[in-house]
């Protein structure tokens, strides 16, 4: 068993999961249901291409700020 990052964001009704280590990505209407299908979409995807679970790296994420102008 390895062990993926998924990365959501919000977009209209729907919510996009992505797996940055693999490139796999898939939505669904609540965060369970993304990631789910993100799960299905990556067990497929290394399904077909088996050699990119070998060498999982770990992405590495973090904040920063950015100064943004209040023009009407």
């Amino acid at each position: 068993m390895t062990v993926f990052t998924a990365v959501l964001h919000q977009e209209e009704d729907m919510y996009i999961a992505e797996c940055p280590e693999v490139g796999t990505a898939s939505q669904g209407e609540t965060i369970e249901k993304a990631i789910a299908n993100l799960k299905e979409a990556t067990e497929l995807y290394l399904e077909e291409f088996p050699s990119k679970s070998l060498k999982v790296k770990k992405p590495l994420m973090t904040t920063f700020e950015v100064a943004v102008s209040a023009k009407a």
